[in-house]
């Protein structure tokens, strides 16, 4: 075996143990190699017993043994397995795709069954939703409630805290002496994302940066993260920034770009999404503002950013392990309802995103290793 392969396979390890798991996927791109050879070096290390392979992840040996689930703090006993569990998004596109996935394999790998509801965004729909699925079975809920903020206002959260089974929230978050407070909840920390975006550009050069984000329950996080890791990284700000727009209302966001770069020498700008990016981009350099030549540009999901016909560095939420943990968590309170496990203390758990860099920085991104 060549030297950096074994190299190699001694990093996945000291990964894995270290976390206990970690998707395919994931780990792959942590490396810096292809799925391919990443999962070569997989079923290398598993035929040798160091590793396991479970639904998609490589996860420690004995980490899932008798029913272990992630992100729990315990072993769940085998009754857990068979569980209905009921989840409740308000689409099944954008980022939840990826975050039913996760909840899904997780639910499978204990021998569950995960029922999906869709809110369509109507606030008034999840309760509707909620009581269909629990009717039908559901022992618990995963729930992304069509919080229009992000939190609840005027009430919102009063079927949540009266519904009668555990709930965890996805995604979304309770301010605190708020009753669904005490709620678990498991959320990408999109300040943090935020500021790691700020962070590269600084790390660039770029003095003078904007933002232009989209409307809805993630704009507060990631507005506060960006302004905290400019004032942390002492960075310009052009007025205004960053500015919250109406989804679809691209022609206000391109002219608060264009008016950034050509009169105040702003150079780089956080977009969420990437949908609103992909859009974007055209439309800058139809007014003569290029990415990245004349303005960096870093989007915010990382959905579909590597399709986009200038690749997107874009801030990628660990959608699949939202879905992974905030279902261990509710497997576990089910769990300890059941009286088959000592109850534990309420989690509020933030995952941390990551920067994915392509070339919409002007940066070259790092080489893979298509061995």
């Amino acid at each position: 075996m060549r030297p950096h392969v074994d190299q190699r396979h001694e990093r996945v390890l000291e990964l894995v143990r270290e976390r206990g798991s970690l998707r395919v996927a994931e780990l792959a791109a942590e490396l810096g190699v292809s799925a391919v050879t990443l999962r070569r070096d997989v079923e290398t290390l598993a035929a040798g017993g160091r590793l396991r392979r479970l639904h998609g992840a490589v996860v420690w040996p004995g980490e899932y043994a008798d029913g272990a689930a992630p992100a729990t703090g315990g072993r769940l006993p085998d009754r857990a397995e068979g569980a209905v569990i009921g989840m409740i998004v308000p689409t099944t596109v954008s980022i939840f795709t990826d975050i039913v996935g996760g909840a899904r394999e997780a639910v499978a790998a204990h021998g569950g069954r995960l029922v999906l509801g869709v809110s369509g965004y109507v606030d008034t729909e999840d309760s509707v939703q909620a009581e269909h699925l629990i009717a039908g079975g559901a022992q618990g809920l995963l729930v992304a409630p069509s919080w229009f903020g992000g939190v609840p206002a005027h009430g919102q959260e009063k079927w949540l805290t009266e519904c009668g089974v555990p709930v965890v929230l996805v995604e979304r978050s309770a301010p605190p002496g708020n009753p669904a407070a005490d709620l678990d909840r498991v959320r990408t920390d999109r300040a943090h994302g935020a500021a790691v975006a700020v962070g590269h550009f600084a790390d660039l050069g770029h003095r003078r940066i904007t933002a232009v984000l989209q409307e809805g329950p993630h704009a507060a996080q990631i507005s506060a993260g960006f302004q905290a890791a400019v004032r942390a990284r002492g960075l310009e700000v052009h007025q205004g920034a960053p500015a919250v727009r109406a989804h679809g209302d691209y022609d206000t966001s391109v002219d608060h770009l264009v008016e950034a770069v050509r009169a105040h020498g702003v150079t780089a700008a956080l977009v969420h999404s990437d949908e609103d990016a992909i859009v974007l981009v055209p439309r800058l350099q139809a007014h003569g503002v290029r990415v990245p030549d004349d303005l960096a540009l870093i989007s915010y999901d990382d959905q579909v950013a590597a399709l986009a016909d200038v690749p997107l560095t874009a801030v990628a939420p660990p959608k699949r392990s939202v879905g992974e943990h905030a279902t261990g968590i509710l497997l576990r309170r089910i769990a300890e309802r059941a009286g088959r496990l000592t109850p534990g203390p309420r989690q509020h758990l933030d995952l941390l995103p990551e920067l994915r860099i392509r070339t919409s920085c002007g940066a070259r991104p790092p080489a893979t290793d298509a061995s």
